[in-house]
């Protein structure tokens, strides 16, 4: 059915419950709602925030698993002018202490589990007024359930603006204290319009929704199928447990981190054959190693597979390679890209110490401008403006090149460019290598000081079975050029992560660059 575009971010739900009231929204472990059940839950939340004092440019926070309480709070804080400020639940307490104060927000709706950790820092949150507890179950003790029953129904407020903050989402704070980034009601509406290829859902689909709802590969995707009027079955957790029980449900379009799929093939014929049933399988967030994605090819021919790259600042995904591409014999090396621009959008690639557009096939610093791209950073105008150029286009930090055919290929970090002798070294690409030994499991090179190149490649690894230092050096010798290979390799038991499971380099390079004048970040 062709539905108007939505302006706003609780349309999509009123229109499915007017339209279809009684099929299926949403399922979450043993309990589900009809699309006319989740509109009403979202009118009585908006009113419960009404009458706990929140309006139009304030801030609610969640701070839970995966919870459709989350999304719930998203469309009724948006139908009031509201931001809901989605907090990562694996954070520290020094950590959920600085990002809730950085929020501003006033109300914090707070799983069970992990009520005890605001506890211990309640007297530091200063702008909290108001704790509402939420468990998985909706038992008892379930304040937010209470909550919902005892509030009355609110429309949208009259002065909301499709350009208000609706959520705001932590950058990972790989060097620093991270950011609040400001997404608008508009910016995730254009996203979902945007990125929605690959993603089109059938009669009878259902979407496994189970990405981190604090993270846009959660809280984007499950707009897809809201907006498409699919139930989606929300899974708590990303464990093979949760998402076998979704598609035995009959969730057949999902979008996960390649590592699932690593840990699905490794797991045996019975994990592969079951999921055979998804028809689409979107993929990113990290990169997938080519043989991996080769051995997921082979072992699922009848899926499509949809990568997609982007960044928390454009809603999630700027740009895709799409199943045709994935199986594409004519084109193999665009495998390792990440596929084409979405729908309105561009791109440049830019030298990053000149400014200048470099050459198609060259490159420089990628550049994009999208409807989709976020208000800014959370009373953070220095870091926008230095973000976001004055003609709108965003500076993503990310090194990368674009082909004959427009398809965009990410090499690196613009910050972990190793720079040996005068060459330029991604160490993407030298990952990539390494990554395709039989025995390295996890990978992250890094660039440490040598008097004679300024500095060198250095490898640090986790295996499973034998492999030498030696072997895995010679390895990438087979496959790289000289300069570009590592000189050194630590073998490590596993590789420091934060709280989203980003590899620290920062912490890696820290003992080899203290006292000399490279930057650690």
């Amino acid at each position: 059915m062709n539905l108007p575009e939505p302006r706003f971010l609780d349309e999509r739900v009123a229109q499915w419950a007017e339209i279809k009231p009684d099929a299926e929204a949403m399922d979450y472990l043993d309990r589900s709602w009809t699309w006319s059940q989740w509109n009403d839950r979202i009118r009585r939340l908006a009113g419960a925030l009404t009458e706990r004092g929140i309006g139009r440019g304030d801030v609610v926070a969640f701070l839970d698993k995966n919870h459709p309480a989350c999304v719930e709070l998203t469309y009724a804080a948006a139908s009031l002018g509201a931001a809901n400020a989605v907090i990562n639940f694996r954070l520290a307490a020094d950590e959920l202490d600085f990002v809730l104060n950085d929020s501003d927000a006033k109300l914090l709706v707070v799983g069970a589990e992990f009520a005890p950790a605001i506890d211990k820092i309640r007297d530091r949150l200063s702008h909290i007024e108001h704790v509402i507890t939420v468990t998985p179950d909706g038992g008892d003790g379930d304040d937010y359930e209470a909550m919902l029953a005892a509030a009355s129904p609110v429309d949208r407020s009259a002065d909301v603006d499709p350009g208000d903050v609706c959520i705001i989402m932590y950058s990972s704070g790989t060097t620093g204290r991270p950011k609040g980034v400001e997404l608008t009601q508009a910016n995730l509406i254009a996203h979902t319009v945007n990125a929605h290829q690959g993603f089109e859902f059938d009669e009878g689909d259902k979407n496994m929704v189970s990405m981190p709802l604090f993270h846009v590969g959660g809280m984007s995707y499950v707009q897809f199928g809201v907006y498409d009027g699919i139930p989606s079955v929300m899974t708590r957790d990303v464990d093979g447990a949760a998402l076998a029980g979704a598609i035995l449900k009959g969730a057949n379009r999902t979008f996960l981190v390649p590592a699932v799929l690593a840990k699905v093939l490794e797991t045996g014929e019975d994990a592969v054959k079951l999921f055979g049933a998804l028809k689409t399988y979107g993929y990113g967030a990290s990169p997938m190693p080519l043989p991996l994605l080769r051995q997921a090819l082979d072992a699922w021919p009848d899926t499509d597979f949809v990568q997609a790259y982007g960044l928390t600042e454009v809603c999630g995904v700027i740009s895709q390679l799409l199943p045709d591409a994935h199986r594409a014999e004519d084109h193999p090396e665009r495998l390792t890209s990440a596929g084409t621009l979405v729908p309105n959008a561009e791109v440049r690639v830019v030298d990053p110490d000149t400014l200048e557009d470099v050459p198609t096939g060259e490159q420089g610093e990628l550049w994009f401008r999208t409807p989709q791209l976020m208000k800014g950073y959370h009373n953070r105008p220095e870091a926008t403006a230095e973000a976001i150029t004055p003609d709108g286009w965003f500076r993503t930090g990310d090194i990368g090149r674009v082909d004959d055919g427009g398809y965009i290929f990410v090499e690196d970090r613009l910050k972990d460019m190793i720079i040996s002798g005068g060459e330029n070294i991604y160490s993407l690409e030298v990952e990539r290598v390494l990554a395709e030994h039989d025995a390295v499991v996890d990978v992250a090179v890094i660039g440490v000081p040598d008097d004679k190149w300024g500095e060198v490649v250095k490898a640090v690894v986790v295996v499973e079975g034998e492999a030498s230092e030696a072997e895995l050096i010679a390895h990438a010798r087979e496959r790289l050029a000289g300069y570009k290979c590592p000189k050194t390799v630590d073998i490590v038991d596993e590789l420091p992560r934060n709280p989203t499971g980003k590899v620290l380099k920062k912490e890696l390079r820290k003992p080899h660059w203290e006292g000399r004048d490279r930057a650690t970040v």
